[in-house]
């Protein structure tokens, strides 16, 4: 998740923006980051919906106990960099998720686009069952918002 955008050749400008945001960029937004972009891809909707993820003040690396229990759903998160989101780059985005985070400063209020929070605890520094159950409950409302941007293409 350190790309800017997930800006893939076949996007183009009608594509749906989706930006998923926490404060860090190091738990919940990257989880949701990597359930989104497989749901893009198994629903072959890249040329619809673009992922692009970050925070409003990043981390150094994605926290430990995220790694671990995306690596048991088969992701490898190891390597993924926090990045910083700004107001600019969300006013090219129509759907804002927000973590449960207070990521604020992100939205300007001349922003007319759809802002979601999912509520979400924070997965940093808890045990693995708890992360388990943030990810699974991030995992179902990936796939539901998928659900409604793509139906069943």
């Amino acid at each position: 998740m350190s790309d800017t955008a997930d800006t893939d050749t076949d996007t183009d400008a009608t594509a749906t923006r989706v930006a998923f945001v926490c404060v860090q960029n190091a738990g919940r937004s990257q989880m949701a980051t990597a359930f989104a972009r497989r749901e893009r891809d198994e629903r072959g909707v890249g040329d619809r919906i673009e992922v692009v993820t970050g925070g409003t003040d990043p981390a150094d690396r994605v926290h430990d106990e995220v790694v671990a229990v995306m690596g048991e759903v088969g992701f490898d998160l190891a390597d993924e960099t926090p990045r910083a989101i700004d107001q600019e780059e969300i006013l090219g985005v129509d759907i804002v998720v927000t973590m449960g985070c207070s990521a604020e400063g992100i939205c300007p209020m001349t922003w007319r686009g759809d802002a979601r929070d999912w509520d979400l605890d924070d997965p940093d520094g808890r045990d693995l069952d708890a992360v388990r159950a943030i990810r699974d409950d991030i995992e179902e409302r990936v796939a539901a918002l998928f659900d409604e941007l793509a139906g069943d293409d």
